[in-house]
């Protein structure tokens, strides 16, 4: 944890404390309810890491972390809503484009909320979005698998891939409109509550001020590894969490212990090479790290289910919620070498 609280953090745990905690059985089985996210806008937390001329706060990564493991371990829908946010104002805080102005401040003010619907670019050599430059604009054409947030984000931040290997990322509103088409939200094990759905892309047409970045996708490719790689931070919120249940069983105050030391461990280590001046560098470890969080977060998870007994099996109790968050987890913004890595630690003796 940070050495000095940041006033953010204490913003993170008071909003997990008072409203996400207290209602994440309920949100898990009903949805992510538009009072959460108009706490989380109304929180600062949003802007964490946007820049503070833009009205962000202008956080440490360590900060972010810390926030993240909070909201996470309190209610893990509300947090992955709120995470897809994040990146599009790293991009809009690295560009120099038009569309800067326009959305940077209310994005880091939390006045708008953006999702994401890029990750299927990490699917190469398949292209299931393909973007094509027609009549001074884009046009975006096929399927983004997931998306989430729907009906609860105000923009997305959407990419394609051209004829020539370029990846275009822009914004649009998070509606329906002519050319995008959203399915039925989707029920999953886990996070069905964060209203996660299909887009279909058939001709929607994107203004070039809407643009944010083009690059090249072995470019986009090389960034995105470090960033893959790294252990995402609501995999020790969760775990933690567990523990904290786990805790409370005065036959099991010396395996939460044990588990937590353990934990400490290889979130101190992660973190450190989050934060390495070479972000390229170290990837077999930084996946090594992952997969022993994940490894640690199934077993804390699973000791709270365990020492809670048949109870824990119940939809009310926390101890099995935990659970299939970590299932989520497992998974979630997954890659070939993650998945490798992570079936390769699975198969060792």
């Amino acid at each position: 944890m940070t050495a000095i609280p940041h006033p953010l953090v204490t913003v993170a745990r008071r909003l997990a404390a008072e409203i996400l905690a207290p209602q994440a059985g309920r949100v898990d089985q009903e949805g992510v309810p538009a009072s959460s996210i108009k706490a989380v806008k109304e929180s600062g937390l949003l802007g964490v890491s946007a820049p503070k001329e833009y009205g962000g706060a202008g956080a440490p990564a360590a900060v972010a972390r810390e926030v993240a493991e909070i909201l996470a371990g309190a209610c893990c829908s509300t947090w992955f809503v709120q995470t897809q946010h994040h990146t599009p104002v790293k991009l809009l805080t690295d560009s120099q484009l038009p569309v800067r102005e326009r959305l940077l401040g209310p994005l880091s003010t939390g006045a708008l909320l953006s999702g994401i619907a890029y990750a299927h670019l990490r699917s190469f050599p398949r292209v299931p979005v393909r973007a094509g430059y027609e009549r001074g604009g884009w046009r975006f054409d096929g399927t983004v698998p997931w998306y989430t947030g729907w009906g609860l984000n105000d923009v997305m931040l959407l990419a394609g891939l051209t004829d020539t290997d370029e990846v275009v990322f822009a914004f649009t509103d998070a509606r329906e409109q002519s050319g995008l088409r959203a399915s039925s939200p989707m029920r999953l094990a886990a996070l069905t509550a964060a209203s996660t759905v299909s887009l279909e892309l058939k001709g929607l047409r994107l203004p070039e001020e809407a643009v944010v970045l083009r690059t090249p996708r072995e470019k986009f490719a090389l960034v995105d590894l470090p960033r893959a790689a790294n252990t995402n931070p609501a995999v020790f919120g969760v775990a933690y969490a567990a523990l904290d249940l786990l805790a409370v069983h005065p036959d099991a105050t010396a395996t939460a212990r044990s588990l937590r030391t353990r934990l400490d461990a290889v979130r101190r280590n992660a973190y450190a090479l989050a934060d390495h001046r070479r972000p390229q560098e170290h990837i077999a470890d930084r996946l090594a790290l992952k997969t022993r969080a994940y490894d640690l977060m199934r077993t804390a998870t699973t000791a709270a289910i365990v020492a809670g007994g048949g109870r824990s099996l119940d939809m009310n109790r926390p101890a099995q919620r935990l659970a299939r968050e970590g299932l989520f987890l497992l998974v979630q913004g997954q890659t070939s070498d993650v998945r490798g890595a992570h079936l390769g630690s699975l198969a060792s003796p």
